[in-house]
């Protein structure tokens, strides 16, 4: 009898542990499927960038994030200040000390630079030759990455190139 009592015990306990388990595998099917959702509304729908563009940006060394000339640096600075991914005291500073030394204090002469109000709209003509529109890279906190890096990388280019 104390065997058949020791079998019942045995068998209930590992009948809780399957239920428990499944229940566990179920959980995290959830959460991963919710997750795949969620990437790919903010990568489609919103117009983001995808996973892995995103992450190319981020492990593709500084020239994928740097300006390629410092009018268009200067742009990109106050739209990074603008969308509040950079310091707004410390890129107004330099982006003003960066307008002097080029030459392009007055409104009239940054009208005329095309790389300069393209950097204002977002967009970062980089150092190895490409254009890239942070405005359009979307909202998920990878994107959110990208664009403080690019703001930093654009940043200590302007720091370089005023001292």
């Amino acid at each position: 009898m104390k065997f058949m009592a020791k079998r019942a015990v045995y068998g209930a306990a590992m009948a809780t542990m399957l239920v428990a388990g499944s229940a566990s595998a179920a959980n995290w099917q959830d959460q991963l499927s919710s997750a795949a959702n969620e990437l790919s509304s903010q990568s489609g729908s919103q117009g983001g960038a995808s996973l892995s563009q995103l992450t190319g940006l981020l492990n593709g060394g500084n020239q994928a994030l740097s300006s390629n000339s410092m009018t268009n640096a200067a742009g990109v600075m106050q739209y990074c200040a603008k969308q509040k991914l950079a310091s707004v005291t410390s890129t107004d500073n330099i982006k003003s000390q960066l307008m002097n030394k080029l030459g392009l204090e007055d409104t009239q002469k940054q009208n005329q630079q095309q790389d300069y109000q393209q950097g204002l709209q977002g967009l970062l003509n980089t150092g190895n030759g490409q254009q890239l529109n942070l405005e359009s890279l979307g909202n998920s906190q990878l994107a959110e990455k990208v664009k403080t890096k690019a703001c930093d990388l654009v940043l200590k280019q302007g720091k370089q190139f005023l001292s």
